[in-house]
């Protein structure tokens, strides 16, 4: 069968796990790597400050295991964004962006993903947007210095909801450092012409999110997390047949937040011959 690589999120894991562990159910499951979660909780947040013992630990059980931390999901900044009003937030955002380019320096970690959100719990006008905007800038900029690439999510809010709204970042940012990664759950939500969307992004794309999801209508804000695979609006398919034509060659990542599960290997097994069976049906990938 021709080689697709395919990571699992973190949130897809069992939650008490040390990261040896995870590491080793994923390679034991047959993923090639983990996305690392930096969400807004003060939990994982505080990854940002681990010691140089415990970054040199996990980097050595990574090369012992032959499975990486190839990415990171950087959501911290939906708590706190560099849109906000509030200029200390402003500035923890940047220290945020400092330490997880830092991490990914020291772990390996190539590709961050930026949650695109000028800014979440605070309502949005021109200065959100401008900030936004000059911490786009800086970010690119700093990430360029280190070799890290930021890539931006297509998100589950109007803001970011298709690579056409991203290209206008990208135009601005002009940055090979600041790139896309789009969820094609995401984008099918929204209502947005899938193939065309790719299309447009596919010299920007550094990875894609694998996920279900319910549509956005008049009468329903749309559900982004916890669909069951081929139970929501997304044609995967299709849009492994757009991929093909598009000759994309990148990674993918299976999203999923079951790490509290009470079977979550049987269901991360299921996800992943699940996706590899639409794959096959695209004739993305052949036996």
């Amino acid at each position: 069968m021709q080689k697709v690589t395919i990571g699992i999120y973190e949130k897809a894991l069992p939650k008490d796990l040390t990261w040896r562990q995870r590491l080793e159910l994923v390679k034991e499951l047959g993923y090639d790597y983990i996305e690392i979660s930096i969400d807004e909780t003060d939990e994982r947040l505080q990854r940002l400050n681990w010691d140089l013992e415990t970054r040199k630990q996990l980097k050595l059980d990574m090369l012992d295991l032959g499975v990486d931390i190839r990415s990171m999901c950087l959501s911290g900044h939906r708590r706190f964004p560099f849109g906000s009003h509030n200029p200390e937030t402003r500035v923890e955002a940047k220290e945020i962006m400092r330490k997880a380019i830092q991490l990914a320096v020291d772990l390996g970690i190539r590709n961050i993903q930026l949650a695109g959100y000028d800014v979440y719990y605070e309502e949005q006008d021109e200065h959100t947007l401008e900030f936004f905007k000059e911490g786009m800038l800086w970010a690119a900029e700093l990430a360029a210095k280190h070799q890290v690439m930021l890539s931006v999510e297509i998100m589950d809010t109007e803001f970011m909801s298709s690579i056409t709204r991203w290209l206008e970042y990208q135009e601005l940012v002009n940055n090979p450092w600041f790139c896309v990664y789009p969820d094609l759950g995401n984008l099918s939500a929204w209502g947005n012409d899938i193939a065309e969307e790719l299309r447009k992004g596919l010299p920007y794309i550094t990875a894609i999110h694998l996920k279900d999801t319910y549509a956005v209508t008049k009468d329903f804000p749309g559900q982004f997390r916890d669909v069951p695979f081929g139970q929501g609006c997304v044609d995967f398919v299709q849009a492994f047949k757009i991929l093909k034509d598009l000759n994309y060659k990148g990674a993918f990542l299976i999203e999923m937040w079951t790490e509290k599960s009470p079977e979550p290997r049987k269901e991360l097994v299921q996800a992943k011959e699940w996706i590899l069976e639409q794959m096959r049906l695209a004739q993305f990938i052949e036996e």
